[in-house]
């Protein structure tokens, strides 16, 4: 029995089906859900890098590409979860990290298995330059996910003084219309504004986001708690009535 297998089955054995209904409605589109909680998918997940991280990473490329009888079977929702979360987890060097995120960021058809796989990927921090680089590598791919992973990776490990214009710029160029992409472009200046409020606030005057993710950004950053009053009073004001002329 592969490893995979092995994990198919405590997958299975500890789903819920409240939590599943519940997950369905949060994530549509998202196929093979079964219902397993996120804090049990991270304790599955760094037991498998500590014991089988290569062997459990390759079978899962098996599987998305579905290269043998077994492996066509359907991918579970949480077999992507945790495909994405031993990569975060195992002790690999970068090449390796980078190889397998090229394999997984392809087979990412939800926000679920984007968001919190781009959460745990804290080495990117130790290694700035070079992720950043492939981050924009990500971007240019222009998929919804592939925008999307890029930039909650950004908003997650990229925040800070010597990033932030850099930030603003990807945010000026893109232009995508999935609506997933768009969200985390706000979500990303959202975030810039909570811990750059007048930087962020000087971008949203003069930004070249289209209409839609604009105002999604300055509506995101209005339902912070870590944003006060006045300044969600005054942003609130930067809202776009109509689409402009480009």
């Amino acid at each position: 029995m592969t490893i995979r297998h092995q994990i198919r089955k405590e997958l299975e054995q500890a789903a819920q089906a409240d939590y599943q209904a519940f997950q369905a409605k949060l994530l549509p589109g998202a196929q093979g859900i079964l219902g397993v909680r996120l804090p049990k998918l991270r304790e599955i997940a760094k037991r498998i890098a500590k014991t089988d991280a290569e062997a459990y990473l390759q079978q899962m490329q098996q599987a998305c590409l579905n290269q043998d009888a077994y492996d066509s079977e359907e991918v579970y929702y949480e077999e992507k979860m945790l495909f994405g979360l031993v990569i975060g987890y195992a002790d690999l060097n970068r090449e390796k990290q980078r190889r397998w995120l090229d394999v997984l960021i392809p087979v990412i058809d939800n926000w679920g298995v984007c968001d919190s796989c781009c959460m745990t990927y804290h080495w990117m921090k130790k290694q700035p330059e070079y992720w950043w680089d492939y981050l924009l590598e990500q971007v240019s791919v222009n998929t919804e996910f592939s925008i999307r992973f890029a930039f909650v990776s950004m908003l997650a490990h990229f925040i800070g003084q010597e990033y932030l214009q850099k930030l603003f710029a990807v945010c000026d160029k893109v232009r995508h219309e999935a609506y997933y992409a768009k969200m985390a472009q706000a979500w990303l200046v959202s975030m810039c504004f909570v811990k750059f409020p007048e930087e962020t606030y000087a971008y949203l005057q003069d930004d070249r986001m289209e209409d839609f993710t604009h105002n999604k950004a300055i509506q995101k950053t209005c339902e912070s708690y870590r944003v006060d009053k006045e300044w969600k009073q005054k942003i609130r004001s930067l809202k776009r009535m109509r689409n402009r002329v480009e």
